[in-house]
């Protein structure tokens, strides 16, 4: 349980200093003492504009905040931070474990510029058993998990979940395809042929049978799999001996690929059922965590994590405080494996249970397999520092460049490059992509459905709508534009017509001082041979071997590729709509029913009323409705 602090023990705005100053941060802080309890809660801290500097928990609220009045026991980061503070926020718990939740999750909201960040927190994929089918599904599973399902997982990457799908098809020839596909099917699809699948959809196969394979599969997941290998192999035995060499020849198949998914754990511990191991290392003022997820004594991928924090961190300080925000919004495993020992472990262990459900132990083993694991996880750690110490050193050396061969005053820190899409004017598409010293940034690419009319097919034009949207909506959002989502750099798909447009996109929202520069390909469309358009300037080339011209190629591909799925994305969207999708009260599942029952929507147009009515889950109004709408009158 948890509460407010009643507001009015902020002091009032106008006793705020206008400049800050420890002094002045010290007395504000002062003020506040007073009147705190010595109960565990979370604290705030708040700058002039509003914006949360730091999140803290404690289990007395008074003694922890007093501290920050005694200068001579602060360190250089925490003087700055509470040089800037002008106001504070408290929120009193019942316990200091549900501080600490509480607190990961205010991090995470706020993301405070004093506190260690968890960045590109994406959720993990996991491999799902469906069991709301009459026919259970093997699939890929990201989000809400629903009751009755069964889950395998976490997976560390979309690849390591889908090499390990494909390897679980082969051995385990159950249904891949979605409901829709798999309710209108009247023959055997080709993941059948090639004996990845054993077509339950055309009565190919029994349940028991279908069954007994689910069996396998979720024993496999579940740590069992050296019995089902050993029955695998006890089966092709016999097949052999009884001459039936084809059978033999499959159970052959499903056991290699078995093995396959088993070839790819570099670390495997059997005595383990369940555990993450988080190992840091650091190195030039940064930290790299890097996260191996056992499950059923199986390796099932590793991620590498950059977080963001003070340089004077230690490698334990930052690893406690990311391993509560790793689990903030995710049920920690029974086990934990530590390269250093992380402060208030009792604590954590504590406030992890709170959320899993139960017992957590996290630990740093000195000795034995555990700790050989962890050793390889570390080396992992530093050999990923060390390659991203190399790429942002060679990045910041090509934004430099970049820098220099377009005259730009700075190196650039956030380059947006856009491009359009479209076939013909048909699924119309801009993109943006983003690109800093760090490289790539996915998380702030865009996609835009061209909505003007007359747009579609016209390259000015898409552009045009493109970046008026986008630099529209950042001046409403921003108009001080003290944020840091503005470009450094905008960088055009196209010559000298592409950049006059965007020019004058600028111009019109009075965004002249951003930098604009038109990239096209050479004669011939020959990569190596592009032309750089900059206002004011004639086009020029580079050299053709220079590392600049390869960094802005990239960028451009980059841009390319993304616009490019982005248009196909929604083009298949738009080829598998169907007439059915334009009848008022056509759902997904009513659709499902038509196309089952009559096999194409050009069957349910010409079907009789009283043929529409007898299908499932369609009443008589509905029928009348669907009649109507292809005969003219819907």
């Amino acid at each position: 349980m948890t509460s407010e602090l009643q507001p009015e023990q902020k002091p009032s705005e106008d006793s705020l200093p206008a400049e800050a100053t420890l002094a002045d941060g010290m007395r504000i802080i002062a003020e506040l003492v007073r009147t705190l309890p010595k109960k565990p809660g979370v604290y705030r801290m708040i700058g002039a504009d509003g914006e949360v500097l730091y999140v803290g928990k404690a289990r007395s609220l008074r003694n922890r905040v007093a501290a920050y009045t005694q200068p001579t026991r602060l360190e250089t980061r925490l003087m700055r931070m509470v040089s800037h503070t002008r106001s504070m926020e408290f929120v009193v718990t019942d316990s200091e474990a549900e501080a600490l939740l509480l607190e990961n999750n205010l991090i995470k909201r706020f993301r405070p510029r004093f506190n260690v960040l968890l960045r590109d927190d994406k959720s993990f994929p996991y491999i799902v058993i469906r069991r709301d089918t009459p026919w259970p599904q093997l699939a890929k599973h990201r989000g809400a998990r629903q009751a009755g399902n069964e889950y395998f997982g976490p997976f560390a990457s979309a690849t390591a979940v889908n090499r390990t799908l494909y390897a679980l098809q082969r051995a385990f020839p159950l249904r891949s395809c979605s409901d829709g596909v798999f309710s209108t099917r009247t023959r055997p699809c080709l993941q059948y042929q090639i004996k990845r699948c054993t077509a339950p959809c055309v009565g190919r196969i029994e349940r028991p049978e279908y069954g007994g394979i689910v069996d396998e599969v979720r024993d496999f997941l579940g740590g069992r799999n050296r019995e089902v290998q050993q029955a695998l192999s006890q089966r092709m035995e016999a097949a052999s001996n009884a001459l039936h060499f084809e059978q033999a020849a499959v159970l052959r198949d499903r056991i290699r690929a078995l093995a396959h998914i088993q070839s790819h754990q570099s670390i495997s511990l059997d005595s383990i059922d369940e555990a993450d191991i988080f190992a840091a290392h650091a190195d030039s003022g940064q930290v790299c965590v890097q996260v191996f997820f056992l499950r059923a004594g199986q390796n099932l991928g590793n991620r590498a994590y950059f977080p963001s924090h003070a340089k004077e961190l230690d490698p334990p300080a930052v690893l406690t405080a990311f391993i509560g925000q790793f689990y903030e919004a995710r049920p920690a495993p029974k086990l934990i494996l530590t390269s250093h020992d992380v402060d208030e472990r009792e604590l954590m262990e504590s406030a992890l249970a709170l959320g899993a459900g139960h017992k957590v132990e996290i630990r740093t083993p000195r000795r034995g397999d555990q700790k050989d694991a962890l050793d390889q996880a570390v080396t992992n750690a530093r050999e990923a520092l060390a390659r991203r110490l190399a790429e942002r050193g060679t990045q910041r050396q090509l934004l430099e460049g970049t820098a220099r061969v377009l005259g730009l005053d700075a190196s650039p820190e956030r380059i947006e490059v856009y491009d359009n899409s479209h076939i013909q004017g048909t699924a119309p598409i801009g993109a943006m992509i983003v690109a800093g010293p760090e490289g790539f940034i996915k998380n702030s690419y865009r996609k835009f459905n061209i909505r003007s009319e007359g747009a579609a097919g016209d390259d000015f034009a898409m552009m045009r709508e493109v970046l008026s949207r986008r630099f529209g909506r950042a001046l409403k959002e921003n108009p001080e534009r003290d944020e840091d989502h503005w470009p450094d750099l905008v960088l055009i798909d196209g010559g000298q017509g592409q950049l006059e447009v965007a020019r004058q996109v600028l111009a019109e929202l009075g965004l002249e001082d951003i930098p604009i520069v038109g990239i096209a390909k050479g004669p011939d469309r020959d990569a190596g041979r592009e032309r750089f358009f900059v206002p004011g300037k004639p086009p020029f080339s580079l050299e053709p071997r220079d590392p600049v011209l390869y960094f802005l190629q990239r960028l451009r591909d980059e841009a390319h590729r993304f616009a490019i799925g982005t248009h196909r994305t929604r083009r298949a969207g738009e080829l598998t709509r169907s007439a059915l999708d334009e009848v008022p009260g056509i759902g997904a599942s009513r659709k499902r029913a038509l196309l089952h029952h009559f096999g194409s929507a050009r069957a349910v147009g010409a079907a009789t009323l009283e043929d529409i009515k007898s299908v499932a889950g369609i009443s008589d109004a509905l029928a009348r409705k669907i009649h109507d709408h292809f005969r003219g009158g819907g």
